[in-house]
């Protein structure tokens, strides 16, 4: 990618490894989660009340990953009846910088993206084959992300 390339800057490359890692940690429910834990540990239960559009699957699944990720630990409590709490490894702390970073980027240029969507779902059908109804008032590709508070992983 010549056109794009700054000089003498090394190439680009993301190895299967680092894809499935940011697969992994930058999905759909683990920032939601992280930003939860980065107050306290917390069981479960709490995080399902704390986050109420995840499913109990889904959350399992990214606590699983995380945890295998070394950046969440399960730390089993002994209390009766057995209590489980999750909070944020030393590793996971370090995720904060480059997740700052990311959500700077988006900031600057949201205007930017939410531009070049518009192009784009104007001169494309969508989906393929069908034309897209957009009801008035509701944005087509808007996300909600979660607000990550400023003590995340302190």
């Amino acid at each position: 990618m010549s056109d794009t390339a700054t000089p003498g800057a090394a190439e680009l490359r993301i190895d299967a490894p680092h894809r499935e890692l940011l697969d992994q940690v930058l999905d759909k429910w683990s920032l939601s989660v992280l930003n939860e834990l980065c107050e306290r540990p917390c069981r479960f239960n709490e995080l399902r009340r704390a986050i109420p559009a995840v499913t109990q699957k889904s959350l399992t699944a990214t606590l699983r990953r995380l945890e295998r990720n070394g950046i969440v630990e399960r730390h089993v409590v002994a209390t009766r009846p057995v209590a489980v709490e999750y909070r944020i490894t030393p590793l996971g702390k370090t995720l904060r910088a480059p997740v700052d970073v990311l959500l700077e980027w988006a900031d600057a240029h949201m205007a930017q993206i939410e531009h070049a969507r518009r192009a784009f779902d104007d001169e494309v059908e969508w989906p393929p084959g069908r034309h897209r109804t957009v009801r008035p008032g509701v944005a087509c590709h808007s996300q909600t992300v979660p607000s990550l508070s400023r003590s995340m992983y302190q």
